[in-house]
Protein backbone atom coordinates (compact mmCIF):
# COMPACT_ATOMS: atom_id res chain seq x y z
CA UNK A 1 0.00 0.00 0.00
CA UNK A 2 1.08 3.60 -0.62
CA UNK A 3 -0.16 6.26 1.83
CA UNK A 4 -0.96 9.56 0.14
CA UNK A 5 -0.94 13.07 1.65
CA UNK A 6 -4.74 13.16 1.80
CA UNK A 7 -4.74 10.19 4.16
CA UNK A 8 -5.85 7.61 1.56
CA UNK A 9 -3.99 4.30 1.71
CA UNK A 10 -3.28 2.55 -1.61
CA UNK A 11 -0.34 0.32 -0.68
CA UNK A 12 2.81 0.18 1.39
CA UNK A 13 5.46 -0.08 -1.33
CA UNK A 14 7.85 2.82 -0.74
CA UNK A 15 6.11 4.12 2.47
CA UNK A 16 7.75 4.27 5.83
CA UNK A 17 6.37 1.76 8.30
CA UNK A 18 5.68 4.42 10.95
CA UNK A 19 3.74 6.55 8.48
CA UNK A 20 1.79 3.49 7.33
CA UNK A 21 1.00 2.68 10.96
CA UNK A 22 -0.54 6.13 11.38
CA UNK A 23 -2.17 6.23 7.95
CA UNK A 24 -3.41 2.65 7.66
CA UNK A 25 -4.15 1.40 11.17
CA UNK A 26 -6.64 -1.08 9.73
CA UNK A 27 -3.84 -2.99 7.97
CA UNK A 28 -1.40 -4.87 10.17
CA UNK A 29 2.35 -4.71 9.74
CA UNK A 30 2.49 -8.38 8.67
CA UNK A 31 -0.25 -7.84 6.09
CA UNK A 32 1.56 -4.85 4.67
CA UNK A 33 4.78 -6.84 4.44
CA UNK A 34 2.93 -9.67 2.69
CA UNK A 35 1.34 -7.29 0.17
CA UNK A 36 4.70 -5.61 -0.47
CA UNK A 37 6.40 -9.00 -0.95
CA UNK A 38 3.70 -10.15 -3.37
CA UNK A 39 4.09 -6.94 -5.39
CA UNK A 40 7.84 -7.53 -5.66
CA UNK A 41 7.23 -11.13 -6.73
CA UNK A 42 4.78 -10.05 -9.42
CA UNK A 43 7.24 -7.46 -10.70
CA UNK A 44 10.02 -10.05 -10.87
CA UNK A 45 7.76 -12.58 -12.59
CA UNK A 46 6.65 -9.92 -15.07
CA UNK A 47 10.26 -8.98 -15.84
CA UNK A 48 11.21 -12.64 -16.32
CA UNK A 49 8.21 -13.20 -18.60
CA UNK A 50 9.09 -10.11 -20.65
CA UNK A 51 12.71 -11.25 -20.91
CA UNK A 52 11.56 -14.71 -22.04
CA UNK A 53 9.32 -13.18 -24.73
CA UNK A 54 12.13 -10.94 -26.00
CA UNK A 55 14.55 -13.85 -26.00
CA UNK A 56 12.12 -16.04 -27.93
CA UNK A 57 11.39 -13.23 -30.38
CA UNK A 58 14.91 -11.97 -31.05
CA UNK A 59 17.35 -14.38 -29.43
CA UNK A 60 16.99 -17.25 -31.88
CA UNK A 61 16.94 -17.08 -35.67
CA UNK A 62 14.70 -19.40 -37.66
CA UNK A 63 16.06 -19.60 -41.18
CA UNK A 64 13.75 -19.15 -44.18
CA UNK A 65 11.88 -22.11 -45.62
CA UNK A 66 12.29 -22.45 -49.41
CA UNK A 67 10.24 -24.75 -51.63
CA UNK A 68 9.27 -25.31 -55.26
CA UNK A 69 5.50 -25.57 -55.32
CA UNK A 70 5.12 -26.34 -59.03
CA UNK A 71 7.30 -26.68 -62.13
CA UNK A 72 6.82 -27.41 -65.83
CA UNK A 73 9.41 -28.09 -68.53
CA UNK A 74 8.17 -27.80 -72.11
CA UNK A 75 11.49 -27.63 -73.98
CA UNK A 76 14.98 -28.87 -73.15
CA UNK A 77 17.25 -29.30 -76.14
CA UNK A 78 21.02 -29.45 -76.37
CA UNK A 79 22.81 -27.31 -78.94
CA UNK A 80 26.49 -28.10 -79.54
CA UNK A 81 27.39 -25.74 -82.40
CA UNK A 82 28.91 -23.20 -82.45
CA UNK A 83 29.03 -23.61 -78.62
CA UNK A 84 27.35 -25.85 -76.09
CA UNK A 85 23.98 -24.39 -75.08
CA UNK A 86 20.52 -25.39 -73.94
CA UNK A 87 17.27 -24.34 -75.56
CA UNK A 88 14.70 -24.50 -72.81
CA UNK A 89 11.35 -23.29 -71.44
CA UNK A 90 10.89 -23.66 -67.70
CA UNK A 91 8.01 -22.40 -65.56
CA UNK A 92 8.01 -22.75 -61.80
CA UNK A 93 6.53 -21.35 -58.60
CA UNK A 94 9.02 -20.79 -55.82
CA UNK A 95 8.11 -19.83 -52.24
CA UNK A 96 10.25 -18.31 -49.48
CA UNK A 97 8.69 -18.25 -45.99
CA UNK A 98 9.96 -16.19 -43.07
CA UNK A 99 9.47 -18.58 -40.14
CA UNK A 100 10.24 -15.96 -37.48
CA UNK A 101 7.16 -14.59 -35.71
CA UNK A 102 8.76 -11.31 -34.59
CA UNK A 103 11.76 -10.64 -36.84
CA UNK A 104 11.54 -9.36 -40.39
CA UNK A 105 14.13 -10.20 -43.04
CA UNK A 106 15.98 -7.59 -45.10
CA UNK A 107 18.04 -8.52 -48.14
CA UNK A 108 21.59 -7.18 -47.90
CA UNK A 109 22.32 -8.68 -51.33
CA UNK A 110 19.97 -9.58 -54.20
CA UNK A 111 18.17 -12.91 -53.88
CA UNK A 112 18.71 -15.04 -57.01
CA UNK A 113 17.75 -18.43 -58.38
CA UNK A 114 20.23 -20.28 -60.61
CA UNK A 115 19.20 -23.11 -62.92
CA UNK A 116 21.67 -25.97 -63.17
CA UNK A 117 22.00 -29.11 -65.27
CA UNK A 118 24.70 -31.64 -64.37
CA UNK A 119 25.89 -29.10 -61.75
CA UNK A 120 26.49 -26.44 -64.42
CA UNK A 121 24.60 -23.11 -64.36
CA UNK A 122 22.72 -22.33 -67.55
CA UNK A 123 20.62 -19.37 -66.36
CA UNK A 124 20.07 -17.02 -63.41
CA UNK A 125 16.86 -15.27 -62.34
CA UNK A 126 16.49 -12.32 -59.95
CA UNK A 127 13.92 -13.01 -57.22
CA UNK A 128 14.24 -9.92 -54.99
CA UNK A 129 16.57 -6.95 -54.95
CA UNK A 130 18.89 -5.61 -52.27
CA UNK A 131 16.96 -3.82 -49.53
CA UNK A 132 13.78 -5.83 -50.06
CA UNK A 133 12.02 -6.69 -46.76
CA UNK A 134 9.92 -9.68 -45.78
CA UNK A 135 7.66 -9.28 -42.71
CA UNK A 136 7.54 -11.88 -39.91
CA UNK A 137 5.61 -15.03 -40.70
CA UNK A 138 4.97 -14.02 -44.32
CA UNK A 139 5.53 -16.10 -47.45
CA UNK A 140 6.74 -14.62 -50.71
CA UNK A 141 5.58 -16.40 -53.87
CA UNK A 142 7.65 -16.06 -57.05
CA UNK A 143 6.16 -17.14 -60.37
CA UNK A 144 9.09 -17.61 -62.75
CA UNK A 145 8.78 -18.07 -66.50
CA UNK A 146 12.17 -18.53 -68.14
CA UNK A 147 13.38 -19.62 -71.53
CA UNK A 148 16.14 -19.24 -74.10
CA UNK A 149 16.90 -20.42 -77.62
CA UNK A 150 20.48 -21.10 -76.60
CA UNK A 151 21.58 -20.55 -73.00
CA UNK A 152 25.32 -21.14 -72.80
CA UNK A 153 26.39 -23.94 -70.48
CA UNK A 154 29.82 -25.49 -69.99
CA UNK A 155 28.73 -29.13 -69.87
CA UNK A 156 31.81 -30.71 -71.36
CA UNK A 157 31.85 -34.25 -72.75
CA UNK A 158 30.58 -35.82 -69.52
CA UNK A 159 27.67 -33.36 -69.33
CA UNK A 160 26.66 -34.03 -72.92
CA UNK A 161 26.66 -37.77 -72.22
CA UNK A 162 24.42 -37.17 -69.19
CA UNK A 163 22.06 -35.06 -71.28
CA UNK A 164 21.67 -37.76 -73.93
CA UNK A 165 21.06 -40.34 -71.20
CA UNK A 166 18.25 -38.30 -69.63
CA UNK A 167 16.88 -37.19 -72.99
CA UNK A 168 16.29 -40.85 -73.86
CA UNK A 169 13.86 -41.11 -70.92
CA UNK A 170 12.32 -37.65 -71.22
CA UNK A 171 13.01 -37.07 -67.51
CA UNK A 172 15.53 -34.33 -66.71
CA UNK A 173 17.23 -33.57 -63.41
CA UNK A 174 17.37 -29.80 -63.06
CA UNK A 175 18.52 -28.04 -59.91
CA UNK A 176 17.24 -24.66 -58.74
CA UNK A 177 19.82 -23.06 -56.43
CA UNK A 178 18.68 -20.06 -54.38
CA UNK A 179 21.35 -17.71 -53.05
CA UNK A 180 21.33 -14.40 -51.19
CA UNK A 181 22.29 -12.61 -48.00
CA UNK A 182 19.95 -11.24 -45.33
CA UNK A 183 19.85 -9.46 -41.98
CA UNK A 184 17.23 -10.08 -39.30
CA UNK A 185 15.56 -7.42 -37.15
CA UNK A 186 17.61 -6.39 -34.08
CA UNK A 187 20.63 -8.39 -35.28
CA UNK A 188 23.79 -6.95 -36.82
CA UNK A 189 25.08 -10.19 -38.35
CA UNK A 190 24.56 -10.73 -42.07
CA UNK A 191 23.51 -14.27 -42.91
CA UNK A 192 23.85 -16.15 -46.18
CA UNK A 193 20.79 -17.85 -47.63
CA UNK A 194 21.71 -20.85 -49.78
CA UNK A 195 19.20 -23.51 -50.77
CA UNK A 196 19.26 -26.38 -53.24
CA UNK A 197 16.06 -27.58 -54.92
CA UNK A 198 16.67 -30.76 -56.96
CA UNK A 199 13.89 -31.30 -59.51
CA UNK A 200 13.05 -34.27 -61.69
CA UNK A 201 11.04 -32.86 -64.56
CA UNK A 202 9.19 -34.85 -67.17
CA UNK A 203 9.41 -33.09 -70.51
CA UNK A 204 5.91 -32.03 -71.55
CA UNK A 205 5.94 -30.32 -74.97
CA UNK A 206 3.08 -27.89 -75.73
CA UNK A 207 -0.14 -29.73 -76.58
CA UNK A 208 0.66 -32.74 -74.40
CA UNK A 209 -1.07 -33.51 -71.06
CA UNK A 210 0.28 -31.66 -68.04
CA UNK A 211 2.62 -33.63 -65.79
CA UNK A 212 1.63 -33.88 -62.11
CA UNK A 213 4.27 -32.19 -59.93
CA UNK A 214 4.80 -32.84 -56.24
CA UNK A 215 6.02 -29.98 -54.01
CA UNK A 216 9.80 -30.12 -53.45
CA UNK A 217 11.22 -28.73 -50.17
CA UNK A 218 14.62 -27.14 -50.75
CA UNK A 219 17.61 -28.09 -48.62
CA UNK A 220 19.33 -25.20 -46.86
CA UNK A 221 23.11 -25.10 -46.64
CA UNK A 222 24.77 -25.21 -43.22
CA UNK A 223 24.43 -21.77 -41.61
CA UNK A 224 27.32 -19.51 -40.68
CA UNK A 225 28.16 -18.83 -37.03
CA UNK A 226 25.51 -16.67 -35.28
CA UNK A 227 23.06 -17.34 -38.09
Amino acid sequence: MCCLDDGCCCGCGGCYDSFCDRCCPCISYDARETIFGCCICFLILGAVALLAVLLAAYGFVRRPEVAVESASLTRFSLVTSPATALAYNLTLTLTVRNRNWAMSIKNTKPLEASYKFDDQVFDRVLLAGEGDKQPPGKTRVYHLVSGAAGAFVALGNAGEVEYRKENATGMFEVEVAVAGEVRYTARYTKCKVEASCPLKLQLAPPGTPAVVFQKVPCKLAKPDKNC
